[in-house]
């Protein structure tokens, strides 16, 4: 008869002990065995004709020994159902000193040992305290619809060809190759062609290339040219490259030079940038502008407020993880199994994701919070409709015989829910502490300290 027994190891923590006796597995295991034989394909006998003896000699030990281990998982199963067990992960089996010998010859009584980790009991501290947050209004101002609608035209704008670089508004077509300080190209250089414009460059190297024409050269030296982030930024593109190439020597070829006309703010147009809306001149087209920036602020300030919920309710509910269990559990228990030094590297993170399933886990059961399938498929329809500018009321003969195709599609359908699941609880969320609403301009706002920062602690 098999027994189960539990004993505490650490924190959250226990070792479950499964000692099986030959009862508790050689009925199925010779079930099994009889199944097998029916099913076996061996040269030189029928399908279900192969001798019982033949059967156990080829495939005995290996059918044993799953029938054992299938046994022991059920055994474990049972017990942690019976003594409604919340785990994290699956249990994991703790190697012996001795690798486990299972033999069919000598069957008898087997132990194995597994590990689990538990998961916490815990109050969520901050949805007590309503705590006083902060919701921003980003003003949409003048110079940011003037600033937009700058980029537009240029956006929607014609390259013109140059003869030579003079203004900051040429496109620059460029060739990088490694070399040495006199410009001899190394044999090992890959060239590296890119397109940009002359303001985006580092300054000092704007100063050098005015004046230049098509296949002029240059030998720069990142370091020499550049600093900071203008450094970083002109390593990372155009020279695909890190900091460790910041003193190596590039042959720059110009290509081609170019100059970027912008596009008239004229009724073609408006009618490309919004081609759902009848917009006949600059002010109506201004007025819209306006507020699709406001839509997108509002997107982006609704994404901090819930970034400072995320952090807040993280770093300010205490309770207690089983540490060596997870960490065992990420370098043994996936797939992929990872080293001592990736587990240590990304345990951090997986600390803190795994403390924000737990919380809206909690959150979400105890508040009743759920999205059901019907709230999935409207949610797809409306917006594959808004993709094509289309309203739910509009005749869309395509769409049933597309949704079909959805609906079979578990990761968009698990996708959709998922977000809608978590927009539905940060709604809820945001019902709960003192928010208060103050406009902000777009630099202060963007000037604010990282929600993350703010609030790391433990």
């Amino acid at each position: 008869m098999a027994t189960v027994t539990r004993e505490n190891i650490g924190n959250l923590h226990d070792k479950i002990t499964v000692k099986l006796s030959k009862e508790d597995y050689m009925p199925s295991f010779e079930k099994s065995l009889k199944q097998y034989a029916k099913q076996a394909n061996v040269p030189g006998f029928r399908k279900g004709n192969v001798p019982a003896g033949m059967v156990r000699k080829m495939y005995g030990q290996s059918i044993f020994g799953d029938e054992v281990f299938r046994s022991a998982g059920k055994q474990l199963e049972d017990y942690m159902k019976e003594e409604k067990l919340a785990i994290f992960a699956q249990p994991m089996l703790i190697p012996g000193k001795e690798p486990l010998k299972i033999d069919m010859n000598n069957p008898g009584e087997v132990d194995f040992d597994f590990e689990i980790g538990l998961k916490p009991e815990f109050d969520i501290v901050p949805l007590k305290n309503k705590t006083a947050l902060t919701k921003y209004k980003i003003e949409v101002s003048d110079k940011m619809i003037e600033d937009e609608t700058d980029r537009i035209r240029r956006r929607y704008g014609k390259v013109e060809d140059q003869e030579t670089i003079n203004s900051k508004d040429d496109i620059i077509y460029a060739a990088y190759e490694l070399c040495d300080a006199d410009g001899n190209v190394a044999e090992e250089s890959q060239k590296v062609e890119d397109t940009v414009l002359l303001e985006k460059l580092p300054a000092k190297l704007q100063e050098l290339l005015t004046g230049k024409k098509a296949n002029d050269t240059l030998v720069v030296k990142p370091a020499a040219i550049a600093e900071g982030d203008e450094l970083n930024a002109f390593l990372k593109d155009p020279l695909k490259q890190g900091m460790e190439a910041a003193d190596n020597y590039y042959k720059l070829t110009v290509t081609k030079v170019g100059l970027l006309v912008p596009r008239e703010l004229d009724a073609e147009l408006f009618a490309q940038v919004f081609p759902n809306d009848d917009i006949k001149d600059e002010a109506a087209f201004k007025e819209k502008l306006k507020g699709e920036l406001a839509k997108e602020y509002d997107r982006i300030a609704k994404e901090r407020l819930q970034n400072e919920i995320y952090e807040l309710l993280v770093h300010n509910t205490s309770f207690e993880l089983p540490v060596p269990f997870l960490k065992r559990w990420m370098k043994d228990g996936q797939e992929k199994p990872r080293s001592e030094t990736e587990v240590e590297k990304e345990f951090p993170s997986f600390d803190h994701q795994l403390r924000w399933t737990l919380i809206s886990d909690k959150m979400i059961l105890d508040n009743g919070i759920q999205v059901t399938r019907d709230e999935v498929i409207d949610d797809i329809k409306t917006r594959v409709l808004s993709y094509f500018g289309m309203e739910a009321d509009d005749d869309a003969p395509w769409l049933e015989s597309y949704m079909q195709k959805v609906l079979k599609d578990d990761k968009t359908m698990d996708e959709t829910y998922r977000r809608l699941l978590f927009d539905r609880l940060f709604g809820w969320l945001e019902t709960q502490f003192n928010v208060e609403e103050k406009t902000i301009g777009e630099e202060e706002f963007f000037k604010l300290p990282n929600a993350h920062d703010a609030h790391h602690h433990h």
